[in-house]
């Protein structure tokens, strides 16, 4: 498992960097990652497929893509949906667009009721993720495919199917990163 956290922390730079390479290496990174998912691989389908639509249903109703920053991250059909939206009838009406999407099991809606957040804030959440990750990567009895973090305001959300063991290490792990406000767990046990 340690040459698979090398390897990826040495992919890692080399995506970045790269433009056209992103998509041969995300695809492959994709393939690693089903192979090592606690999900099935059509559950692995089944988020993605929840995200694009929920993005592209999303994008597409002027009143809620105007006044609104939102992110959509679905783990085994549970759905988070983060950022920004101007009115509760607003985050309302965004929770009824997202659950009446096929194979959402349950949802999580941590909308905020404020103006969408400015690039500078969400550079910050995204620098806090990306410490986040490869802190998760680099502790031993943690695997990093098992746990996804989001990060909304300094307020990280943690995903996946763990046992209380890994959930309570990461927890650790994640209140001692500098930026982090509160951590959330969205896991499912499976112990």
């Amino acid at each position: 498992m340690s040459k698979l956290k090398f390897l990826l922390l040495f992919i890692l730079p080399i995506i970045v960097l790269q433009g056209c390479a992103t998509a041969v290496i995300t695809g492959a990174a994709t393939g690693v990652s089903v192979a090592h998912d606690r999900r099935s691989a059509g559950a692995v389908i089944d988020d993605q497929g929840i995200e694009f639509k929920a993005s592209y249903t999303l994008f597409n109703n002027k009143e809620i893509y105007d006044q609104s920053h939102i992110n959509v991250t679905s783990y085994n059909g549970i759905v988070l949906i983060t950022g920004e939206t101007l009115t509760e009838q607003l985050k309302q009406k965004i929770t009824a667009e997202v659950k009446a999407i096929n194979k959402v099991r349950r949802i999580h809606n941590e909308l905020i009721i404020a103006a969408p957040s400015a690039l500078p804030s969400r550079t910050s959440d995204t620098w806090i993720t990306s410490k986040i990750k490869t802190k998760l990567a680099l502790e031993k009895g943690i695997d990093p495919f098992y746990i996804k973090v989001v990060t909304e305001h300094g307020i990280v959300y943690l995903m996946g199917v763990v046992s209380h063991a890994e959930a309570d290490k990461a927890v650790t792990i994640v209140t001692q990163s500098a930026g982090v406000q509160r951590v959330i767990k969205i896991f499912e046990y499976n112990d």
